[in-house]
């Protein structure tokens, strides 16, 4: 077996049960695009996000026609503090390529995968905590505000794990690298979200990588969203624009389905990929998390606290007692 399907296989079978955002009451997912936003999953909570694309390219100078099929990963874990996240983020690529002699060939390997933390350095909604509504005037609540240009802000940090001679990143033999990318995110009234990834990728070998993206989405209603992104990649062996569009929905509060579809400007080649995706979240938040540190200590916090605990409480013993309602009834047919 390759080194590239021994990795496959173990990131596919790591143990679940011995890795148990900021925390949000609904699963908080990265996809359908592929950037990040700028919060955390929440700490104790294990999510996994994963997506199969298929899709078609055609190179006009070196006339070649290739077949693409394609599994990305990202496995995500909040520990130590709320803000505070670890991942496993890649991409395994299975080409087959048609040469215009009439030749084929076959390429598989990984276009990326990256190591990583990101830790979230601002967030202006927790001034929301002490802005009260006004209970006499809708408008002045639900309006569009200049402070809502003031993004939540993170930094992400990784190494990149490349294998030898791979033939879809083409690094010369270097097998890590580091890679940094700036995380802005707006939550805009009407259901609205906008975030920018700032990346610097490779930045050790001879073939450093910079780009940017940028992902508006929006919740149509609290179970599905739609999104518009694109992507721009530039080094001295490869520039490209790319543009992407789904939409997304929610099954439950801890999984999420989506689909996708991405097209680029440029005929070297010239890329067309449709993808499907699912995100899962294993949710052993037990505790509410104040990252707060100017919340007025007192009654309020203390009440505040003992409702939100026991509310989770009672949501999870009601999945409890479905999920076993679902498995009875399995029984009895």
């Amino acid at each position: 077996m390759s080194p590239q399907f021994r990795f496959l296989f173990f990131l596919c079978f790591i143990p679940l049960s011995n890795v148990s955002a900021q925390y949000t009451e609904m699963i908080n997912v990265n996809r359908p695009g592929v950037s990040q936003g700028a919060f955390a999953v929440g700490k104790n909570v294990l999510q996994i996000e994963t997506g199969f694309s298929y899709g078609k390219e055609k190179h006009e100078i070196i006339q070649t026609e290739t077949t693409g099929m394609a599994m990305d990963y990202s496995i995500r874990y909040g520990f130590w503090r709320e803000q505070f996240e670890v991942s496993v983020i890649g991409e395994y690529q299975a080409n087959d390529i048609t040469y215009n002699s009439g030749i084929e060939q076959k390429v598989s390997n990984f276009k990326s995968n990256t190591i990583g933390f990101k830790y979230l350095l601002y967030d202006p909604y927790k001034e929301m905590y002490h802005k009260k509504p006004d209970l006499y005037r809708w408008r002045k609540n639900n309006k569009f505000q200049w402070a809502d240009f003031v993004p939540a802000v993170s930094l992400y940090a990784g190494i990149n794990v490349d294998f030898p001679d791979n033939p879809l990143t083409q690094k010369n033999g270097s097998t890590t690298s580091p890679k940094f990318m700036i995380t802005t995110q707006n939550n805009w009234v009407g259901g609205w979200v906008f975030v920018t990834n700032i990346i610097a990728d490779w930045g050790a070998t001879t073939a450093p990588s910079y780009g940017y993206i940028v992902t508006l989405t929006h919740a149509t209603h609290r179970y599905f969203s739609i999104f518009i992104e694109n992507q721009g990649i530039s080094n001295d062996y490869y520039a490209d624009q790319i543009l992407r569009g789904g939409a997304a929905t929610l099954i439950n509060a801890d999984l999420e389905v989506d689909l996708s579809f991405s097209v680029n400007f440029k005929d070297t080649p010239s890329k067309l990929y449709g993808r499907l995706g699912l995100a899962y979240r294993f949710d052993m938040h037990d505790q509410e998390e104040y990252i707060y540190d100017d919340v007025p200590e007192g009654q309020e916090k203390d009440q505040l606290k003992k409702a939100r605990d026991a509310k989770r409480k009672q949501d999870r013993i009601d999945r409890k007692k479905a999920r076993q309602e679902r498995i009875d009834a399995r029984k009895e047919q």
